[in-house]
Formats: structure tokens, sequence, C-alpha cells
């Protein structure tokens, strides 16, 4: 019997019309939650993922403004750009587009977001405040796998979580967000990454098994326990001469020997994708509220 398909395109939606009457119930009392995005260079993935994020704060009310900059742009201007977003106070949070040209050292941008703007939750200081518990950002990819795996009825406490991948930017905050003792959490969580030798046999203990490998086919049904819920982040692209565009989209699992074992999985696209997006929404109406004086950051809402 086939897997259970995660859509997290259909969960996102719901979420996204939260925001949306979060957001106008902001604008009616004269506050419209702002984004500034900076895009330096032309990688395809990053033009397109930067046109989602803008059609999505249409929608929900959020007003956006994109600044675009060619792959050669200086690092210096890159900060002075920052620093005006960092100061205009129509923009709530602030996005830099990853990956940057390789001239420009990316931790130092990272660094230079205004904390109260890191609506990625890149910043050391929004990283070190979610290990402690008390998150200011929950960076996206990551808060988007737990609210998916809640609102379709995957709630990881108590289970075995096995991530593999140990990115700043998904393995390690989604761990620290899964061990965390609170709605999402209580988890017991094992990460595998490139030297992680017989990966295997460690994904086939997984009773949620999450996959952020950045390479195809990394996990196939065979490495998966049966019944186990996977959640693919890959986004690969692979040839495909019947495609219009010569190639098409694929996960890190290989889907279809995967969805014979599985329980529940996620697609790709549609699976992690849109609710990466949503929770990015979801930190920048957070970062108005917060901006206004309207919540603190004790508030359990950014939590």
């Amino acid at each position: 019997m086939s897997a259970t398909i995660i859509s997290g395109t259909e969960l996102a939606q719901s979420l996204r019309e939260e925001i949306r009457v979060e957001a106008e119930s902001l604008s009616q009392r004269g506050i419209t939650p702002g984004l500034g995005v900076i895009l330096a260079g032309d990688n395809p993935a990053s033009i397109s993922y930067v046109r989602g994020k803008e059609k999505a704060c249409a929608k929900v009310g959020i007003y956006t403004e994109t600044v675009r900059m060619a792959a050669e742009t200086s690092q210096e201007t890159l900060l002075g750009t920052l620093a005006e977003m960092n100061q205009d106070n129509k923009f709530h949070g602030i996005l830099v587009q990853l990956p940057l040209p390789s001239h420009i050292d990316e931790m130092h941008i990272i660094e230079s977001v205004l904390p109260l703007k890191d609506v990625d939750g890149f910043h050391p200081a929004s990283l070190g405040r979610l290990m402690t518990g008390k998150p200011r950002f929950k960076p996206a990819t990551p808060a988007g796998i737990v609210e998916l795996l809640l609102r379709s009825g995957n709630n990881p406490e108590g289970k075995h979580v096995v991530i593999v991948g140990r990115s700043n930017i998904v393995g390690k905050p989604l761990a620290n967000l899964l061990i965390q003792k609170c709605e999402g959490g209580n988890a017991t969580v094992t990460i595998c990454h490139t030297r992680t030798q017989n990966l295997g046999s460690y994904t086939s203990q997984a009773d949620i098994l999450v996959v952020a490998a950045g390479k195809p086919n990394t996990v196939s049904g065979s490495m998966i326990k049966h019944g186990a819920v996977v959640i693919d982040v890959g986004v690969n692209r692979v040839p495909d001469s019947s495609k219009k565009r010569g190639y098409r989209l694929v996960g890190d699992v290989d889907f279809e020997s995967a969805k014979e074992v599985a329980g529940a999985i996620t697609p790709v696209p549609g699976g992690i994708g849109p609710m990466t997006i949503t929770m990015l929404l979801k930190n920048t109406v957070y970062a108005a509220k917060l901006q206004a004086g309207e919540l603190t950051e004790n508030d359990s809402e950014g939590k």
C-alpha cells in the first residue's frame, strides 16, 4: 500500500489564510508588515524562490520590496544597502537571499542583519536563542517542517527522528527545535551527515525521517522503516528531455521506492517548499508586532 502524500501546498494555504487575517488586523491599526529582500546574482533557483516570496507576500497583505544586484556587486555595496534596510522602519523583516556570489563573505552579511529583523533566523543571536529554548525567529525551513508534522497529525513528541544533513539552515536548527520541551518538540533526535558510515542502519530506525542532504537518491525505500513518516527537504534539478525546460525537480529521497514503504511522505515539489515560504511570512508578521510593541519576546506567538 502506497504512503499517504502530505501536501505542503494544502497545509500552507490554510496557514497563509491565518497569516492574512493577522496582517489585515495589523493594517487596520496602521501597521503594514514589511519585508525587504536583497537578491545578488542570477542564480535561477534564487530568482524563482524570490518571485514566489513576492507573490506570497502580496496575497497575505505584506509589503515587500526586492533590491536586485548584479553578481559582481561588491560586498561594500551590499552592506550599504543592508544598512539602509536595517534603519528603514517600513521593513520589519530583512531577507538576504542565499547563496551569495562567491566573492562575498556570506557569514559577515548574515551577521550584519539587525537581529530584530532577522526573519530568516540565521543570525548567530537568533540561533543562540533557539538553542536555549527562547527563539525569536525560527529558521523558516525547520519551522515549516515542524508545522507540517503537527498539522498533518504526525506529532514528533516521543518519536525517534533521524535527520540526514547538518547544515546551519536545516539540520542543526531542526534538531534544536525537535528536542525542545514544547509543542512540536520532545523528540529523540539522531543527526547523520556525509561522514556517517552505513547510513541505512540509522535511517531504518526512524519513526520520522527528514532528508536534507542536497543530493538526489540519498535515501531509497530499502533504507526506510515500514510505516515511517518521510520528509524530503531536497530540491534538485535532474535532466529530463521530456520536459519543456529540459529538467525536472526531484528530492533527496527516491520517491517511487520510498512511497511503497513509508506511511506518509512529502512530495517534491509541493512539500516543504511552500511551508518554508509560509513560515517566512509568519516571522515577518511577528516581527511587525514586536517592533510595534504589541508583543514582547516572552509572548508565545513567535515560539
